[in-house]
């Protein structure tokens, strides 16, 4: 008889086929006289090979199975209906021995075998074998470490106690531990419909943490998406990696913190560029936004979409931003595990101090956009405004940036930016910056100054009692909260860019001040320091300013009762004849 396998053609006996065939008995019983013993299969699962293999069997050759051809072999085998009804010890029944015996017991034979049933569907999937191959991946990948005797494949840093190098360890004689996520690489070679199916199946048996779940969806994406890491390849396949990028998301653990922040920022950028559903994207921003405090300021670099001025998506940050607040407000007090060694002293309200310092560092950056308008960075800045920390140098740093990199903006405009700062909590080195920085407006300037004054003249007393109520007001803590409440009433010519001589006026304001601040332990020193500083405030430029600020505070009523109440009700001239003592404090007026 001939039989004809697509274009191939097996010139076979019907005996040695027929006696362990049902359906080539049925296919030569319904050929007709005119067509001979020709017969034509042209749907057999596997192709010319797989039947090859079935005709051997029936011959009783020796036939070769392995990881690469035995699924094909035991679908050809269905499909020829090869049943152990028709002859004891058939092929289906020593197919499904060896599978059994053999490749489901090896771990990478499984993972083999999985990757074959993709060209043979349906017949895999109804014979249950990719089912089969399922629970052997999971399974091994479920077992404790101390049980795994197989090879893998493993090339990624181990830590100390899981290379060898800790002192337990130190023994040749004992064994190398196996790591936790030891199987995360050689899954990595599935398409993603079948890795999906595997780390569900993972998940469903329950025995592996959500770390290494994590850990395994940035390995997978790592290596399945072309410049994941750098920046997604524009020639890519979009619909492929769509789904990809949609698949991991859909995978990721639902326990906080399991996978790092910067991956899942990576993935973001991943599902705008490859323009992937909102829903993930929510997802992927929901999750970032309770992990904010972990990422760092290049993760948050999202280039801006095609068409829009700016380089960097700042809308999106802004609103990561504002995920956070209200994540933050809507939960108890904050879970700072891991924030561990990173902030130590920060205590309960940690991970805001974290953000701020973070948007502080990506203001900074974004600055040096020329096409960035000043709405967004303002907007940005105020989100995190109520955002309680220790310093605002990195602000003060991103506002100079943008003004260095804008000069062009209105005095109001530059008036806005630098509401955003809190001079009082500028450190010596940016105070000494910004009273020689140009670019500032000049009540931002007379403002620095006068607070490193004030803070000098506390310094050099060891304490604030003896300052009126309104000094004290001013200082860091004071009742009056933030500077920004002095720069909302001022004049026309506050606003503007202090010219050079008033520059150097101040300058050597500032460089007393330091002076008298670094010699503060020697009180002959730390007197004449004082009278130093007190001749030098009633001269003309800074008896100028500091009348104009308080006169300025006074019509407005900024100074609280309370406060003036301490001084007598105001620093005028009459205070300073009664009360010589503190003349050469606040003499300013």
């Amino acid at each position: 008889m001939v039989v004809n396998v697509g274009d191939v053609k097996f010139y076979l006996h019907k005996f040695p086929l027929l006696s362990k065939s049902a359906r080539l008995q049925k296919l030569v019983a319904a050929t007709n006289d005119a067509n001979g013993d020709e017969i034509h299969i042209q749907d057999i699962p596997g192709g010319p090979a797989a039947f090859e293999v079935c005709a051997k069997f029936c011959y009783g050759m020796t036939v070769t199975l392995n990881a690469y051809n035995v699924v094909a072999a035991r679908c050809a085998a269905e499909y020829l209906e090869m049943y152990e009804t028709i002859e004891k010890g058939n092929l289906i029944y020593k197919i499904d021995v060896f599978l059994n015996s053999s490749i489901f017991r090896s771990w990478k034979d499984s993972i083999i075998v999985l990757q074959t049933t993709k060209s043979l569907l349906p017949w895999s999937e109804e014979l249950k074998v990719v089912s089969h191959c399922l629970d052997s991946i999971a399974s091994k990948a479920s077992i404790d470490t101390s049980k795994v005797e197989w090879s893998y494949t493993y090339n990624r840093k181990k830590i100390a106690s899981e290379n060898g190098n800790s002192p337990q360890w130190n023994d040749a004689r004992k064994p190398q531990m196996v790591p936790k996520d030891w199987w995360v690489e050689d899954l990595c070679e599935l398409p993603i419909d079948l890795y999906k199916r595997v780390i569900v199946t993972i998940k469903t048996k329950g025995r592996v943490s959500g770390d290494v779940i994590g850990e395994a969806l940035n390995a997978y994406t790592l290596r399945r998406l072309p410049g994941f890491s750098k920046g997604v390849n524009q020639n890519i396949d979009f619909v492929k990696y769509r789904s990809l990028v949609e698949t991991i998301v859909w995978l990721l653990p639902t326990e906080k913190g399991v996978v790092s922040c910067s991956f899942l920022l990576r993935l973001l950028r991943a599902a705008i560029f490859l323009d992937c559903g909102e829903t993930e994207r929510n997802e992927l921003m929901r999750r970032i936004a309770q992990q904010l405090p972990e990422a760092t300021m290049n993760d948050l670099l999202i280039r801006a979409p095609p068409g829009e001025a700016t380089v960097y998506d700042v809308d999106m940050v802004q609103n990561l931003v504002e995920e956070f607040v209200t994540h933050s407000s809507q939960t108890e007090p904050v879970d700072n595990e891991f924030l561990g060694s990173r902030s130590p002293k920060f205590g309960p309200d940690a991970s805001k101090v974290l953000v701020a310092k973070l948007i502080d560092c990506y203001l900074a950056e974004i600055a040096r956009d020329p096409n960035l308008h000043l709405s967004k960075f303002i907007n940005l800045g105020e989100t995190i405004a109520s955002f309680s920390r220790p310093s605002h140098d990195g602000l003060y740093r991103a506002i100079d940036m943008y003004l260095k990199e804008h000069p062009g903006i209105s005095k109001s405009e530059r008036k806005r930016i630098c509401k955003l700062m809190d001079c009082r909590k500028l450190s010596a080195e940016a105070c000494m910056h910004a009273v020689q920085n140009e670019r500032l407006p000049l009540r931002v300037v007379v403002q620095v100054l006068f607070f490193e004054q004030v803070r000098a003249t506390a310094s050099a007393e060891n304490s604030t009692s003896d300052l009126p109520g309104s000094i004290r007001a001013l200082l860091p803590g004071g009742s009056h909260g933030s500077s920004r409440s002095t720069t909302t009433n001022t004049e026309e010519d506050w606003d503007s860019v202090p010219t050079a001589d008033d520059i150097k006026a101040l300058k050597g304001e500032l460089a007393t001040l330091r002076l008298g601040s670094n010699d503060s332990g020697n009180e002959a020193a730390k007197s004449d320091v004082e009278k130093v500083a007190a001749s030098r405030m009633k001269g003309l430029v800074m008896s100028k300013i500091f009348s104009k600020l308080w006169s300025s505070k006074e019509r407005h009523g900024e100074i609280s009762s309370s406060d003036t109440s301490d001084s007598h009700g105001s620093v005028n001239a009459e205070e300073t004849k009664s009360t010589p003592s503190r003349s050469r404090r606040h003499s300013l007026s």
